[in-house]
């Protein structure tokens, strides 16, 4: 089996489901181009939300625009440095970001929950010049400052631009009576309204410099399985990305301009960025959700906005199909639920599906691929699959040996295509250890590739259970448990074992507390075979997460 055979295999498939094969990776010079088109396409329409304030395409290119104009001509950075931008679901995440890149700056997205260390370890390595942060969680990145290289920060609040009296009203009590915004001091730091203001004085900034090969974020990743590193992704890579997920989405029934999306997941995380990128460009409304955790307000916007498309992850479905309020919702409008971050369960997705009617189409991608690899198209999707590789992406398996590998055989993912990710930044020895001479990247994931197409992740490489010699697939034994009635959610992880090198341990979230740990074993062994049956079972009320409500395995491991 060559790859030649592998790769018209899938664009059979592809063109037989009437997406296309290829894209136009030349169609704009720069992902700001991209936007400016949209922008302008778009501009009578609603843009996103937060917080019930929108902007529409009109009002959020003037504000992008004075961000820019402000970067260009006061900031005193320079083109191709480095802006963190530090806030969770906000629409003025959307005005920074957008107005960074018109300006020919670099964004470096920093997740608002970073502890001290994470935060100057980012800033240093990036060589963050300036900082935007959203007040609520400044605190900790002003501890850190003094020993980083950052120069400027823009502080904004979370109705910053809300029309008055909401403004006031929103920002006062979020500081002054739920007490959400923690005291904190930056010397000199300026106000996002006070830059904008700044901004409008002076003249739009062209884009024509900006090369389809230069820098346009540093996105970090790896911080849960070591130190993390900035996965260099350029102009080039998020146009095709974006360009890559439309025609994905092509196949839904979805018409883009007038849709609305809703985005519980952190925009600041590859995967919600895409995503809302490819809503920008398609005209939709996208209803930006600050705390998904906050299950009532995810709640409120079903109800009050009826979406057509939903981003999601395995966690958020299980917690949102056990919440009466949720249950209780209307969901006719509800035409496409995409699943990606995490590995789907079958149970959740059937869960899912009986709610809203609904079914979830997984997808799969990493930061290094700025994200989107692959995806179930609409109506064809097939649950436990991540679909097919989008337009102009390759993927193989190749075995211990490096050795490509045929149909159904599991082996390391590898992916090649104009989203695969520039390097690592400042790291060359792990960008050669990821991409290959040829330019495959090496995604650390076990998969197949089906016959017809379709791959099926088997699970992360790192996270694979050797129990006397056979190997354990984490994510297989997390969908068996997850299927007993009285589990909410678990997670497995290997620990060691002088006998057979490592058994299986369960940390379970239970539904039923009445379920005990005999009762659990009993239910394995009758779908799993002998040496995956977990040796060990511990109930917890909670499992350890990213932000993106990823399970930290990791973690799991050492606590155990």
């Amino acid at each position: 089996m060559t790859q030649a055979d592998i790769n018209q295999v899938i664009a059979d498939r592809l063109t037989a489901l009437e997406i296309p094969t290829d894209i136009n990776t030349q169609a704009f010079p720069n992902i700001i181009a991209l936007f400016d088109d949209a922008l302008k396409r778009h501009e009578n329409a609603t843009a996103c939300t937060s917080l019930g304030h929108s902007l529409s395409y009109r009002e959020l290119d003037v504000l992008a625009g004075n961000f820019a104009a402000w970067l260009s001509h006061e900031s005193g950075l320079a083109t191709g440095d480095r802006i963190a931008v530090q806030m969770p679901n906000l629409i003025q995440y959307f005005v920074v970001v957008l107005g960074a890149l018109r300006a020919g700056m670099v964004v470096v997205n920093t997740n608002p929950l970073y502890t001290e260390r994470e935060i100057e370890h980012q800033f240093n390595d990036a060589g963050v010049k300036l900082l935007v942060v959203q007040a609520n969680v400044a605190q900790q990145a002003a501890a850190v400052l003094p020993r980083t290289g950052v120069e400027k920060v823009v502080i904004t609040e979370l109705a910053d631009l809300h029309p008055q009296p909401k403004r006031f009203l929103i920002n006062f009590i979020a500081k002054y009576v739920k007490k959400l915004v923690p005291p904190f001091s930056i010397p000199n730091a300026l106000k996002l309204r006070d830059v904008l203001s700044a901004g409008r004085k002076h003249p739009a900034v062209p884009v024509a410099r900006v090369q389809a090969d230069d820098l346009a974020m540093l996105q970090y990743t790896g911080g849960t399985t070591g130190v993390a590193k900035g996965a260099m992704l350029s102009h080039g890579n998020l146009v095709a990305n974006v360009l890559q997920a439309d025609a994905l989405f092509g196949s839904y029934q979805l018409k883009g301009l007038g849709d609305t999306f809703v985005q519980p997941l952190p925009v600041y995380h590859i995967y919600a960025f895409t995503a809302s990128m490819y809503a920008l460009y398609v005209g939709a409304h996208t209803v930006l959700i600050p705390n998904p955790r906050d299950l009532k307000s995810v709640v409120d916007v079903f109800k009050t906005f009826r979406p057509r498309l939903f981003f999601g992850l395995n966690t958020l479905f299980v917690a949102l199909t056990n919440d009466a309020n949720f249950r209780s919702l209307d969901f006719t409008e509800l035409k496409v639920t995409f699943s990606g971050g995490m590995a789907l369960t079958e149970d959740a997705a059937n869960a899912w599906e009986q709610l809203t009617q609904c079914p979830v189409s997984e997808g799969y991608g990493l930061t290094e691929t700025s994200p989107v690899a692959t995806g179930n198209p609409g109506g064809a999707q097939q649950l436990g699959t991540i679909g097919l590789p989008v337009p102009k992406t390759e993927v193989r398996v190749i075995d211990a040996d490096n050795q490509p590998l045929g149909f159904d055989d599991a082996g390391e993912l590898c992916i090649r295509g104009p989203q695969v990710m520039q390097g690592y930044w400042q790291r060359p020895e792990a960008t050669a250890e990821a991409i290959d001479a040829d330019g495959w990247f090496l995604t650390g994931d076990v998969a197949v590739i089906h016959p017809d197409g379709y791959l099926r992740i088997v699970d992360r490489k790192k996270d694979m259970i050797v129990v006397s010699g056979f190997n354990v697939y984490p994510n297989e034994l997390e969908d068996v448990v997850s299927k007993h009635p009285g589990v909410l959610e678990c997670a497995a992880v290997g620990i060691p074992d002088s006998k057979s090198g490592e058994v299986i341990k369960m940390f379970v979230i239970l539904k039923d507390p009445a379920l005990t740990e005999a009762a659990l074993k009993d239910f394995c062994r009758t779908q799993l075979t002998g040496y995956k049956i977990p040796r060990h079972i511990e109930f917890r009320d909670e499992l350890p997460k990213t932000n993106v409500g990823k399970v930290l395995r990791r973690e799991l491991r050492e606590s155990a």
